[in-house]
């Protein structure tokens, strides 16, 4: 079944922006120093290209016999410690032939972010069942990747965390109650 207008647009887009995280994967892999970040952007672009080849063949067949390979998410991830030493400062450089490991992570993170967002909105935009499965997966593999990137940036003190605050906490907690009922619908029965 060919796809709708408007979901033919939201492929191209998410076409377009897919090539662009290819090139700038491949370059990140050149370009980074820390090993442990080479060899997961290494080990993350294999399934953006499947994600690539899968969009390829929706738009030329409106189909794909393949199941986009979602990496799993480790259930309990070791977390990196709040607030390691202070954070190196930060300035964007006008010139620069090189970035260097912060930079790739930094820019691979919100790529993932960025597509991630995408993913889920055209999901909510398509009416081809298959389609909007495929594109519900893309979403779920940026979401793995973008926590695993994150993971290695709090790690090195790229990315700032910090708990929150009582004074944050607190007036939540004392806000929201849970629904005593365990099956509110038979309310309405």
């Amino acid at each position: 079944m060919p796809l709708g207008s408007h979901e033919a647009h939201e492929l191209n887009e998410l076409l377009l922006s897919c090539t662009n995280s290819i090139q700038s994967m491949a370059l990140f892999i050149d370009q980074a120093t820390d090993p442990v970040l080479r060899n997961m952007i290494t080990r993350h672009y294999a399934v953006h290209v499947q994600d690539y080849n899968m969009k390829v063949e929706y738009a030329n067949r409106f189909s794909s016999p393949d199941r986009l390979n979602v990496p799993s998410m480790p259930m309990n991830p070791p977390m990196p410690t709040m607030n390691p030493q202070p954070y190196p400062p930060l300035q964007p450089q006008v010139k620069l032939h090189q970035l260097d490991d912060r930079a790739i992570a930094t820019s691979y993170l919100l790529t993932l972010k960025r597509a991630g967002r995408e993913y889920a909105w055209s999901a909510f935009e398509c009416s081809t069942p298959q389609l909007r499965s495929f594109l519900e997966s893309a979403f779920q593999m940026c979401s793995h990747q973008a926590f695993e990137v994150w993971q290695y940036m709090a790690s090195r003190g790229y990315y700032a965390t910090a708990p929150a605050s009582q004074d944050v906490l607190q007036p939540m907690q004392q806000m929201y109650k849970s629904v005593p009922e365990h099956q509110p619908g038979r309310l309405y029965s």
